[in-house]
């Protein structure tokens, strides 16, 4: 494998980039920020890929593969609704969804969680980020499956944060061992979760696969959490 030093130094920043923004950027950044400051970051990572010469096709966004996108991607998120609505309808079960992030939340706070900050500043930076632009700059400096590894690892960093922020919310793992292994659960899920959603990117040869089951994970997870909570209320 022969990579120039410029292949290399987009590779490594790239990753230094996604190592530190979603744990280091975003929680100091006001609330209001999230979503401007991720739409921007996905536009300046899209425009240095392609002014780098990576393809439409590399980056999974061929208007050619839309369709087959569409069909896998739409399959996988109407496997998770099903499984949600399967949650939902189970007294035992319900409970395990609640998330004080939502619960209380009025209905313009879910709509805007719902149709704005969770489409555009989660679901299309990091599909765009870590199945769009991160796999073909590894792959010019990795080997293929070093190169996976890599990504899914970076994955499973990007959500300490967000994991931290979830336990203290919800009242949850004080103790700092089980506060550490409730976070290298998390990290762990969701590297595996990165490895499906690749699967599905390449599978499909489109970027929109991933993005439609990853967009029915958190939408319908945060309908389902507010609606678990709202019942455990009455």
């Amino acid at each position: 494998m022969s990579a120039s030093r410029a292949d290399a130094r987009w590779a490594a920043g790239l990753v230094v980039l996604l190592a530190s923004w979603n744990d280091l950027v975003v929680p100091r950044l006001p609330a209001r920020a999230y979503v401007p400051a991720n739409v921007t970051a996905t536009a300046v990572l899209l425009a240095v890929a392609r002014a780098r010469g990576t393809s439409w096709a590399e980056l999974g966004l061929d208007p050619g593969a839309l369709r087959s996108g569409a069909r896998w991607g739409g399959g996988s998120a109407a496997v998770v609704g099903a499984a949600y609505a399967a949650a939902l309808a189970v007294p035992a079960v319900r409970p395990l969804l609640a998330d004080a992030r939502v619960t209380g939340a009025d209905r313009r706070e879910l709509a805007a969680r719902v149709l704005l900050r969770i489409p555009t500043g989660t679901v299309l930076w990091e599909e765009v980020a870590f199945r769009g632009v991160l796999p073909p700059a590894l792959r010019r400096v990795l080997p293929r499956r070093r190169a996976i590894g890599a990504a899914a690892a970076l994955f499973g960093l990007w959500h300490v944060a967000p994991t931290l922020q979830g336990l203290a919310l919800n009242g949850l793992a004080a103790d700092p061992v089980r506060r550490t292994g409730a976070v290298a659960a998390a990290c762990s899920g969701t590297a595996a979760v990165h490895l499906l959603f690749a699967w599905l990117r390449t599978r499909s040869g489109s970027l929109l696969a991933p993005a439609l089951l990853h967009l029915a994970a958190n939408d319908l997870g945060t309908l389902s959490a507010a609606a678990a909570g709202r019942v455990r209320g009455r």
